[in-house]
């Protein structure tokens, strides 16, 4: 009998066309999750005109709809363990891509928001099960960079939510803006075709010849023979998914890591949400509020990228806690400058030590835990995190009824950056599942959460 370790076919693998297929449509969905985030920040102004609505309201309808997310995230990463990261994530495609649009048909804030909150849960349920996918089969040599890249998505999402509102709002009002969310809806088939479905579930269900047709998608020229079985790199542990979090070493990174996604969404929410009101606030026009919002997420991109790259080599705190503290020193001085190239840059700053920061944090979560709890811990912690995105809005939404000066709103919303980089510095690497920089897969539960 021919034992096969479907863990090191995948890590050993080289990147082929089944990879390329994954991250493609791995990156189209989040693109997706950027965009619905974004058209509501851009459509803040027109709704608070044409419904009659306050900043307080406008901002508690983006809080609610996080509140979505961040219930998604939990329910749909639990359900994943049980029915399969693939089948999660085609129902709440379905949901987002048909929630979003039905929200442009309505004519009041009620209908809205609640349309708006089933879109959320898809939203959040959909993220976590991306990244848990796309983590367990990117080739180890290149995965801390693969997974940032399906998350550029989410910032390219958001830019062309800023650059369509910018074309249509002026011209056609918003509605159509929410439409355009129901694209993935007629790519379903293929995303379905493309998309696999997890080794180690397909495995956990005694699922094996399925596996084995994945493994020869991975990796075309592996012979399989005809009598194989397959070995498992992490046995599933017993007990309560969430409680197993908090277990061999893992209490206080886990408690780190939920703060500082916290602090990521209420960047990211803040941002996206307000960052158009907020530039009109500081002299700029809706146009070039909007531009900024593109920017911002060009930034997402460019750190997401470059130091999600970084990550592999030096490892993700090195990476993470610069980041946030050069973003809390930006968000700072958006509010002093009136030149608007040096406002582009530090906007490109911010959206890199949010957005990006969160991507690459993505990661780090993803590799962190064994591959049994995986969608679970990314679970927990978005959904831990969304509260921070359920927070924003409405506090943003407060902050702006205080006719502060525009800096000063800025320098508060800094704070989060600060916070969310000490967070960092507090996670214990030492009790993660794979070892920094190394391509050996450690069992911590069979070392007692020590490294070997």
């Amino acid at each position: 009998m021919n034992k096969v370790n479907a863990g090191q076919v995948i890590d050993q693998s080289r990147f082929n066309l089944f990879h390329f297929l994954l991250i493609f449509w791995c990156f189209i969905i989040i693109l997706v999750d950027g965009y619905d985030i974004v058209i509501y920040g851009s459509v803040i102004p027109s709704l608070i005109e044409e419904w009659g609505i306050s900043p307080v309201t406008a901002g508690a309808i983006g809080s609610y709809t996080a509140a979505g997310t961040a219930l998604g995230a939990v329910i749909f990463g639990l359900l994943a363990d049980k029915l399969g990261r693939k089948k999660v994530i085609l129902i709440c495609t379905i949901m987002f891509s048909t929630f979003t649009p039905l929200a442009a048909f309505t004519d009041g804030p009620i209908l809205f928001t609640i349309f708006r909150v089933i879109a959320g849960l898809g939203l959040g349920g959909v993220m976590p099960n991306v990244i848990a996918l796309s983590t367990e089969y990117a080739p180890k040599r290149i995965r801390s960079a693969v997974v940032s890249f399906v998350f550029c998505g989410y910032s390219m999402g958001a830019i062309a939510a800023a650059l369509f509102s910018k074309s249509i709002l002026p011209v056609m009002g918003w509605k159509p803006i929410f439409w355009i969310a129901g694209i993935p809806l007629l790519l379903l088939p293929l995303i379905a075709r493309s998309i696999p479905e997890s080794a180690n579930f397909l495995l956990a269900k005694g699922r094996e010849t399925e596996v084995s047709k994945i493994l020869k998608r991975v990796n075309p020229h592996l012979n399989l023979g005809n009598r194989i079985s397959f070995e498992t790199v992490i046995e599933k542990e017993k007990g309560f998914p969430l409680v197993k979090l908090f277990e061999k070493g893992r209490f206080r990174s886990t408690i780190m890591f939920w703060i500082s996604c916290f602090c990521c969404f209420v960047l990211i929410y803040a941002m996206n949400t307000w960052l158009p009101k907020l530039m009109i606030q500081a002299g700029y026009s809706l146009s070039n509020s909007l531009v900024f919002v593109a920017m911002m997420n060009v930034g997402a991109i460019l750190g997401t990228i470059v130091f999600g790259r970084l990550t592999d080599r030096w490892g993700f705190k090195k990476v993470m806690i610069p980041l946030y503290l050069f973003g809390a020193i930006a968000l700072s001085a958006i509010g002093l400058t009136k030149n608007i190239v040096l406002a582009y840059i530090l906007i490109g700053i911010i959206g890199a030590a949010s957005v990006g920061v969160q991507n690459i944090s993505n990661s780090f979560v993803s590799q962190y835990y064994p591959s049994s709890m995986r969608s679970t811990g990314i679970g927990a912690a978005m959904a831990f995190g969304r509260i921070g995105g359920i927070f924003a809005p409405t506090f943003v939404g407060v902050l702006l009824t205080m006719d502060l000066p525009a800096k000063m709103n800025f320098t508060v919303i800094a704070m989060a950056a600060v916070i969310g980089g000490i967070a960092v510095l507090f996670v214990q690497e030492e009790y993660a599942s794979y070892k920094i920089g190394s391509d050996k897969v450690v069992d911590i539960s069979q070392t007692k959460g020590k490294v070997v």
